[in-house]
Formats: structure tokens, C-alpha cells, sequence
């Protein structure tokens, strides 16, 4: 299957084998793209992966999917966007499940992301769930078992600080670390592209041998999917600094240079990419802000 001809009915859930089944979020748009991806794992005690956005007819969607046998027991949370998170606490409500997750909203973060965030440096529209706070925290490695199934959790931070993925087996639900339709977002402060790249170099060491994402199609040759898209960002790192090569510019004017093949209405996301790829390039020592580090500064090669 090709991304183009993924397109599930919304609501309708959908048997993905493994005693696996996604029930796609009625929320498609150009960073979502078909809408969000809720996946219940189990054949009597459900968990529910990413619950997606506090839309009342996903929450009917999801309950109607459940036998009279079926009882949902735990809530996981990948990483707290709106598209992903908010309904947790609905879902929590009507079926009683622990909400489980990294940690709230703004955790995660790396130091250097922590610094900007405090000197100003706020999320750009990506839509942060403010009121997310998991009634448990799931660290990285640790276990949440049902009947006939155990996931384990990995802190894998880069789309987001608070970002976990979740291993059933050989199968990992990937949330928006890794998809098939795009390129992940990476804005700082939340999103950190050091921490990104070592995400995927880790799940890429991990052996799976499918992805379940966010949003898309099933991945089914993961280890192809993470080299292409470990390559894009080095490839796009190679462009901002030849781009840099002719003298001090702002992560805006990059943007325009380097990003000639998105619609004009991305060049903000595509700012904060480039952001993220400057601040991860200055903790390499190749290139250095002008004056303070911040979203308008100006950087050079080092």
C-alpha cells in the first residue's frame, strides 16, 4: 500500500492482525494528514495508544469498537499534541483506564531546550496539549502488561521531550518520531533535533519489523523508512550550512533558501526545522549565533 491509498473510513476500526486495530481520528489535515491513528491492543483487556483529539465522535468510535467481553484497562500517550493526547482524560472517565505517559506537557526537554524555553522561546501553533498529566509515569524500558499482551515504553524525545514509543513484540507503535506520509516536525523548545536523530537511531537498532505511526500506512520495512529519513536530515543539514557559506543569515532567510519545494504557507514550519537544525549544529561547533542565541538570531559558521 502506498501513502496516497491509505484513506480508512474515520471511526471504523479496522483489524491489523496481532490483536492489533486502528480506529482513525475524524481530524485530516495538512499536519495530520489522513487524521490521527488510535490503535487498541488485546482481545479482552484493551490498552488504547494515542486517543487523539477531544472529539465526541471518536470517543463513541472507540467505545463502540469494544465486544461486551472487552474492557479498556490502560491509556497510553505517545507525546502530548492535540492531535494525539486530549481525549485521554475523556476516554479515562468512561472506562476508568490509567492514563499513562512520559510525563506532562514540557517534559523532556534537553537543557538547551530548556534555556530557550525560559529566555522566551514558545511553541509555534504546533498545538501543545497544555492540561496533559498522565495519572502514571512511564519511564524508558518500563512494562505495561494486559491479558495476552505486554508494551514496552521507550523515551525516545526529538518530535517532542515528552515522546515515547511503545514495543508489542517486533511490532512499535511509532507515534510521530517515525511515519510514512512525512518527515516529522522537530520545533524547538519542545522539539530537539539532537535528540531526534538519536531517537531514530535507536528505534533503527531496536529490530522491528513494523511501524505503526501516528498517521499513514503501516511501515513495513522500518530499517528502509529510518535511512531515508536520518539521510533527509543530514541532506537538509548539508544545505543550511552551503547556505551559510555566504555569510550570517536567520533561520527565516534559510528557510527560503533551502525550502524551495513546499508550499509558501509551510515556510513557518520550515523555519522552526531549520531552527532546530542550527541549535543542534551549534552544539557541534559548526556554526554559532551572532549575538545571543534565540529564534532571530543570526548564525555563522563556526
Amino acid at each position: 500500500m502506498t501513502m496516497d491509498d491509505f484513506n480508512p473510513q474515520p471511526g471504523l476500526a479496522e483489524d491489523l492482525g496481532n490483536g492489533v486495530r486502528r480506529v482513525l481520528a475524524p481530524n485530516p489535515s495538512a499536519m495530520t494528514w489522513r487524521g490521527t491513528n488510535t490503535y487498541l491492543v488485546g482481545t479482552r483487556e484493551v490498552a488504547v495508544i494515542d486517543p487523539g483529539p477531544d472529539d465526541p465522535s471518536h470517543l463513541a468510535a472507540i467505545l463502540d469498537a469494544l465486544t461486551p467481553a472487552q474492557q479498556v484497562t490502560r491509556i497510553l500517550v505517545t507525546h502530548s499534541h492535540i492531535d494525539h493526547s486530549p481525549l485521554a482524560e475523556r476516554l479515562a472517565r468512561e472506562t476508568g483506564a490509567q492514563v499513562l505517559g512520559f510525563g506532562p506537557s514540557g517534559s523532556g526537554r534537553s537543557e538547551v531546550m530548556a534555556q530557550m524555553a525560559e529566555s522566551g522561546l514558545e511553541e509555534a501553533g504546533e498545538g501543545i496539549d497544555p492540561g496533559f498529566a498522565p495519572d502514571a509515569v512511564l519511564g524508558d524500558g518500563d512494562e505495561v502488561r494486559g491479558e495476552g499482551w505486554t508494551l514496552r515504553a521507550h523515551h525516545t524525545p526529538g518530535h517532542l521531550g515528552n515522546h515515547l514509543c511503545f514495543s508489542l513484540g517486533d511490532i512499535v507503535f511509532s507515534g510521530d518520531l517515525v511515519m510514512g506520509w512525512a518527515s516529522s516536525l522537530v520545533s524547538p523548545p519542545d522539539g530537539d533535533l539532537t535528540d531526534f536523530m538519536d531517537s531514530c537511531r535507536r528505534l533503527r537498532s531496536m529490530g522491528a519489523q513494523a511501524l505503526h505511526s501516528g498517521h499513514g500506512a503501516p511501515i513495513s520495512r522500518p530499517n528502509e523508512r529510518l535511512d531515508w529519513l536520518i539521510a533527509h536530515r543530514e541532506g537538509r543539514e548539508a544545505a543550511i550550512l552551503q547556505a551559510l557559506r555566504g555569510g550570517p543569515a536567520t533561520a527565516q532567510a534559510i528557510a527560503a533558501e533551502v525550502y524551495t519545494d513546499i508550499p509558501a504557507q509551510m515556510l513557518p514550519a520550515a523555519m522552526r526545522n531549520v531552527l532546530a537544525h542550527l541549535i543542534d549544529l551549534y552544539g557541534k561547533s559548526l556554526v554559532e549565533p551572532v549575538d545571543a542565541l534565540s529564534q532571530h538570531a543570526r548564525f555563522r559558521l563556526s
